[in-house]
C-alpha cells in the first residue's frame, strides 16, 4: 500500500472514456486483519490505511478517499438507496427518510428513470452501456417486471440501452456479474470459464469502443453476509487479478521499461478513466452479517483521477463528478 503519486505514464486532463466499476458491499474499514479480510488476503487493492481526511496515492498509480455512504439519514446504509444515490447524485434515502434495502421502489426508480448516469451521458451524445451479461430468463420478462429490478437495470432502461445476454459473453462483448462464469456453468449454460485476468482484459477492451462502462459485481456482499473469510478474501483476490489486467490494458497501472525506466511508448498517452466505488459497508467486517456504517472507498485511476476523488465527499458527488468531466470535455 502506498500513500504516495505513483504514476509513471502521461496521461490527459480530462478523460476521453470512463469505466465504472461499481463493487456491492465494500467499506472502508479498520485494519484488523481478524476483522477485515481486505488486510488479510495478500493483495493490493484494497489493503487501504486507516481512514484518511484526504485522498491518498494507492497501488499502481491511483488515488483514493473514503466517501460517506449514511447520508445523514438514521440507519445503516442499504443497497436500493445507495445504489440509486451513486447513479444519480441524489440523496435517495434522505428522498424517502430512510435507507432502503433490496431493489428500488417506485420513487427510487422514477429517480433512475429521470437521472441515472447511463441516461444522461446518453441524452449528451455519449456511447454509455451496463455491461453485466443477464441470463435468458431476464428476456422474457416484461418491461414492467425488468423495471422492478436492480438499480442499475433500472439505470440501464432509462437510457434506453439494450441489454448483453450470453451470446455477447460468448463473444468477449460483454461480462457477467460473476466475471469467472463458474455460476453459469453450474446452472447448466454452455459458456466459456474466464480467468479474472481474462474478464479483465474484456472490459478494457469495451472501454475502448464506448465513451462510459458501468460493470457491477456483487459476490462481495454476499460474502460479506455470509461472514465467510476464505469466500470473502477468494473475491479479492479475484477482483485485484481483474482490476490488474484492466488497468494493465488501459496503460493505467504505471509500467516502466526496466531497461531505462520510462513508460513504453504505447502506453503513455491512456485516455481512459477508471473509477471504482461501492453503495454501502459490509465485507470490510465480518463480525457482523449485516451492512456497516462505515464510509466506501471512491478509488480512480488515469486522466481525472485525482479532481474525482478530491471532489467527492459522499455517494451524492460521484455521478455529477463524472458528469462534469465528461460535460467539460
Amino acid at each position: 500500500m502506498s500513500t504516495g503519486k505513483q504514476a509513471t505514464h502521461r496521461v490527459s486532463k480530462r478523460p476521453r472514456r470512463a469505466v465504472m466499476v461499481f463493487i456491492d458491499g465494500i467499506g472502508w474499514g479498520g485494519v484488523d486483519p481478524e476483522v477485515n479480510p481486505c488486510h488479510s488476503y495478500g493483495g493490493d487493492f484494497f489493503r487501504l490505511p486507516e481512514s484518511p481526511s484526504a485522498p491518498v496515492g494507492i497501488t499502481t498509480g491511483g488515488w483514493a478517499v473514503p466517501i460517506d455512504a449514511v447520508l445523514g439519514v438514521e440507519g445503516v446504509p442499504q443497497s436500493a438507496t445507495g445504489q440509486t444515490t451513486l447513479l444519480t447524485g441524489t440523496n435517495a434515502p434522505r428522498l424517502l427518510g430512510k435507507h432502503l434495502t433490496g431493489f428500488p421502489n417506485e420513487p427510487l426508480r422514477e429517480l433512475l428513470l429521470e437521472r441515472s448516469i447511463l441516461k444522461g451521458l446518453t441524452d449528451r451524445g455519449r456511447v454509455a452501456r451496463f455491461l453485466n451479461v443477464f441470463r435468458p430468463l431476464f428476456f422474457d420478462l416484461p418491461k414492467e417486471r425488468q423495471l422492478r429490478l436492480s438499480a442499475t437495470t433500472v439505470a440501464n432502461l432509462a437510457a434506453g440501452n439494450r441489454f448483453f445476454d450470453l451470446e455477447d459473453l460468448r463473444t468477449r462483448r460483454a461480462i457477467y456479474q460473476e466475471f469467472t462464469n463458474e455460476d453459469l456453468r453450474a446452472k447448466g449454460f454452455d459458456v466459456p470459464l474466464f480467468s479474472p485476468a481474462e474478464a479483465g482484459g474484456i472490459l478494457a477492451q469495451q472501454a475502448r469502443e464506448h465513451d462510459f462502462l458501468l460493470y457491477e459485481y456483487f459476490q462481495t456482499d454476499k460474502a460479506g453476509h455470509a461472514q465467510d473469510p476464505d469466500l470473502a478474501r477468494l473475491h479479492l483476490r479475484r477482483l485485484d487479478e481483474f482490476l490488474g489486467a484492466l488497468l494493465h490494458e488501459l496503460g493505467l497501472d504505471g509500467h516502466v521499461s526496466e531497461e531505462n525506466q520510462a513508460p513504453e511508448p504505447s502506453r503513455t498517452t491512456a485516455e481512459c478513466l477508471v473509477v471504482l466505488t461501492s453503495d454501502h459497508g459490509n465485507l470490510e467486517d465480518l463480525s457482523t452479517k449485516r451492512h456497516t456504517l462505515n464510509p466506501v472507498p471512491l478509488m480512480a485511476w488515469g486522466p481525472g483521477a485525482e479532481k474525482i476523488v478530491s471532489s467527492a465527499r459522499d455517494l451524492t458527488e460521484v455521478t455529477p463528478a463524472l458528469l462534469s468531466l465528461f460535460i467539460s470535455n
